[in-house]
């Protein structure tokens, strides 16, 4: 198995800079291209933005980072094609996501590489199941060998309301289950190979079995506004949002069965939608977009195993999206000089 990532002391890894890679998929294999940040981009992200440019940096894991498509085929890149279409000026989608990574650590990613980065916009992608990778002290990942193994990564807890940053630099080397204390077993996160998402999207074959699993809940510390996981998730999007200097768009991200209608998404609509209010931020739910389309339609969004887009799903929110992001754009100060090529 190709090695694909390297060792960060912030944020835990980054793609090895100036990766090349060809990854063996269902769909035929795909091409990783990262930059010398570590990050999938086939360009340098430089920190002065060209007068008559546009810039937004998007960030979150692997469904932003592009898991099985090519960098061409993500959402990213489609929406800099049309909204410089759109927009009649050069547009640069700034990529950083990175694959199985928390919000908490696309939040140190911020921190550590897009300080100084000139830009109109930034674009937060919450993969909802990210609501346990905060919670995580520890997550699985496969090594060049192909084998599963447990490493640390930095994450934050809460004293009150003050967020703290704690495992910073995380160990390099992997642990195994039994090195752990006990008390510390039940922070590693093993949610990240998806297997109960397969487990229960492929259960889902007729309409009555959708019925019945309507009100199903994965992830229920989206119920509350006060569960421990919320509360953290909150804090760590909070904090990222009023840091920023230039307005944010907040995106959750739904699970395959959202779009298959297999479970309840309203618990986290409603808590992404209170915070969205209280920080004055544009909140773009991609769901109901997604709904819009014919069922078989949909499910052609992920893969036939792999719950990663499709090229057809990385279009459609891309679709969605693009409204949202030229409204910001074309309200962002002017710069003369560059204009869309073609």
């Amino acid at each position: 198995m190709r090695q694909l990532y390297e060792y960060h002391p912030v944020v835990g890894y980054r793609f090895i800079p100036n990766l090349k890679a060809r990854i063996q998929h269902e769909g035929g294999g795909y091409l990783v291209h990262a930059n010398d940040d570590g990050f999938r981009s086939n360009r340098r992200f430089v920190k002065a933005l060209a007068p008559g440019a546009r810039r937004v940096l998007f960030f979150g894991d692997s469904f932003t980072a592009g898991d099985a498509v090519s960098n061409h085929h993500r959402y990213t890149d489609v929406l800099e094609t049309r909204l410089c279409e759109a927009t009649k000026a050069k547009v640069e989608a700034y990529n950083f996501g990175l694959s199985s990574t928390g919000t908490d650590q696309q939040y140190l990613a911020w921190r550590e590489f897009a300080q100084g980065i000139e830009h109109d916009v930034l674009v937060i992608a919450v993969f909802v199941e990210n609501i346990r990778r905060v919670m995580a002290h520890y997550r699985p990942h496969r090594d060049a060998d192909g084998r599963e193994r447990i490493y640390a990564k930095p994450y934050f807890s809460l004293d009150g309301d003050t967020l703290l940053l704690r495992n910073v630099p995380p160990r390099p080397t992997p642990y195994e289950m039994l090195d752990l204390p006990p008390a510390e077993q039940g922070a590693v996160d093993m949610g990240g190979r998806f297997a109960l998402l397969r487990k229960i999207v492929n259960a889902v074959g007729a309409k009555d079995a959708v019925q019945r699993l309507t009100h199903y809940q994965p992830l229920p510390d989206y119920d509350s506004p006060n569960s421990p996981g919320w509360r953290l998730m909150r804090a760590i999007l909070s904090e990222w949002i009023r840091r920023s200097t230039r307005p944010v768009v907040l995106m959750p991200l739904p699970l395959p069965q959202h779009l298959d209608q297999a479970c309840d998404a309203s618990a986290y609509q409603a808590r992404f939608a209170e915070l969205a209010a209280e920080l004055n931020c544009t909140l773009h739910d991609p769901l109901p977009a997604f709904m819009g389309y014919p069922a078989a339609e949909r499910r052609r969004f992920r893969w036939e195993t792999d719950i990663h887009y499709t090229p057809e799903g990385h279009r459609a929110l891309a679709e969605s999206l693009a409204p949202e992001l030229y409204r910001l754009l074309v309200q962002a100060p002017q710069r003369k000089g560059i204009v869309c090529p073609g």
